[in-house]
């Protein structure tokens, strides 16, 4: 099942998609024309890991880790699927990373690996957006819209071994499966579940495959990972 979150003429709802219409409490709603798709969860907090691919830490130059490395995008980082990407004007160095998510289903905490599937409503696609050129994690990675999300939510996705590509203008960028990660979506769940306590629609991360690059206004950028569905999101000047 995929589940989408849609504003329509009713108000902001949640239903199941499928080719292109959402239904809900017994109502359809075709996307474009009735609806249009919103962020598939609202998140007290996106806990994003980094250098969880090999292949990452070789090109990045970083050191193995050897418990997951992560960071903390606020709600205001969240960005609709199909809205538009505004690169700030106080860097020039803006990237994507095309990265697989959770989405948690209820409050928890001290989640065993074994019961992570229990507390996971099901998994969508981040774009990690970073501006390099800024000094710490917190400026370079927290900001307004830095973390386009969507399309829907997958709920009978097995996250071990998944393939992905990232488009950006039409040229293949990533690709990447899951199974090349260090530490498991599972692993790092129930690791950050350790210091925080999951809130329902709380957005977890599993970091970035290799050849996060830049972005400039113009571009678009897609997102892909199998069984999941496609993030597309267009890079524009900042009003």
């Amino acid at each position: 099942m995929r589940l989408a979150r849609i504003r329509t003429a009713d108000g902001v709802v949640t239903g199941e998609y499928d080719d292109g219409v959402v239904t809900a409490d017994g109502k359809q709603y075709e996307i474009g024309d009735d609806a249009a798709l919103l962020a598939p969860c609202e998140p007290s907090a996106l806990y994003c890991v980094g250098r969880n691919y090999a292949a990452t830490v070789d090109q990045m130059d970083y050191d193995i880790p050897d418990q997951p490395d992560w960071f903390i995008k606020p709600p205001v980082s969240v960005l609709d699927p199909g809205a538009d990407i505004e690169y700030p004007g106080w860097t020039d160095e803006l990237t994507y990373a095309g990265e697989l998510a959770a989405v948690i289903d209820r409050e928890c905490s001290d989640v065993a690996e074994s019961e992570v599937s229990d507390v996971v409503r099901g998994y969508t696609i981040l774009n990690d957006l970073d501006a390099l050129d800024q000094p710490g994690r917190t400026a370079r990675k927290a900001f307004d819209g830095s973390g386009p999300l969507g399309p829907w939510i997958a709920t009978d996705v097995d996250p071990a071994d998944l393939d992905m590509t990232t488009h950006v203008g039409g040229e293949l960028r990533q690709e990447a499966n899951t199974q090349q990660m260090l530490f498991s979506p599972a692993e790092v769940v129930s690791f950050l579940s350790e210091r925080y306590t999951f809130q329902p629609g709380d957005v977890v991360s599993f970091g970035s495959p290799a050849n996060p690059g830049l972005v400039e206004p113009g571009d678009d950028v897609e997102i892909w990972y199998e069984g999941v569905g496609t993030l597309e999101n267009t890079v524009v000047e900042q009003e």
